[in-house]
């Protein structure tokens, strides 16, 4: 196989470079931060709260025989936006690759919204995004690339989910004008997933797989994995003349737009999650 500059596999080679995944201690962030380090890429995953599970994605990325750091930060709170960045600066040698992957949900009908779902939505999702690309842009050198996570459910309404629905909305409007913004040196696009097999949605609903497979044209959910060529993908060379872009990455879903009766969900578990 050619391994030659032009190459695709050259192109989308992470060797060398440092990337940041945020809200990787489980779920897709943590499979996203280990396929960036089978990329090639030095990484430095973030988490809140959850420092054993940062600590076992680090350690998944050690037994590839990857480098990885785990980095306690609340991406909502700029100052330790900004100490996250940091960190991957002094301890990997800098910051080329950002995924703004941390998110909130607080599923339930609009009406009964209080203000510390929102907030708490709203701080990770919106602010956090915004500041910590703030914060590593200026670490960035002459090429960086920002990846974001949206949401198909900002795109196609679904129910329950007004603030969510809200947040990556702006996280969308976020990624297009930081694009404008940013260029030429930084990149910035989004991937958008739709419903995606793992343990925080079989929570709300155990048979969450077969009632989402019903709807979407692929005849099944997304796993994690499916998001990891996708991210490679734009943050690599193979993508240095995309920005702006939403990448929806969704089975077919929004090009169908139904969804399954939610009625019987337990939309109780965010706020118990704390």
């Amino acid at each position: 196989m050619s391994t030659d500059a032009t190459s695709p596999a050259a192109a989308m080679s992470l060797d060398g470079r440092v990337a940041i995944v945020t809200g990787a201690s489980k779920g897709i962030g943590r499979t996203l931060a280990i396929g960036l380090a089978r990329a090639g890429a030095k990484v430095a995953v973030n988490y809140k709260n959850d420092e054993s599970g940062a600590r076992e994605t680090c350690h998944a990325i050690d037994e590839l025989g990857g480098s990885a750091i785990a980095v306690g930060a609340d991406v909502g709170v700029r100052d330790e936006a900004r100490r996250l960045i940091d960190a991957a600066q002094r301890e990997l040698g800098g910051v080329d690759v950002l995924v703004n992957n941390a998110g909130r949900t607080r599923f339930g009908p609009a009406a009964e919204v209080t203000q510390e779902d929102w907030d708490d939505v709203m701080n990770t999702n919106v602010r956090g995004t915004f500041f910590t690309t703030m914060a590593a842009v200026e670490a960035m050198g002459e090429r960086g690339s920002v990846i974001n996570l949206s949401s198909c459910a900002a795109r196609l309404m679904v129910a329950y989910h007004a603030v969510y629905t809200t947040s990556k909305g702006a996280v969308e409007a976020m990624t297009r004008q930081l694009a404008l913004e940013l260029a030429p040196r930084v990149r910035v696009n989004a991937i958008a997933p739709a419903a995606t097999s793992m343990e925080r949605n079989h929570e709300y609903d155990p048979d969450f797989d077969r009632s989402w497979a019903d709807v979407t044209p692929m005849a099944r959910v997304a796993t994690p994995e499916d998001y990891v060529a996708p991210l490679v993908f734009l943050a690599s060379d193979a993508s240095a003349f995309m920005t702006g872009e939403i990448l929806h990455v969704d089975g077919g879903w929004t090009i169908k737009g139904d969804y399954p009766g939610m009625d019987h969900y337990d939309l109780e578990t965010d706020r118990r999650r704390g």
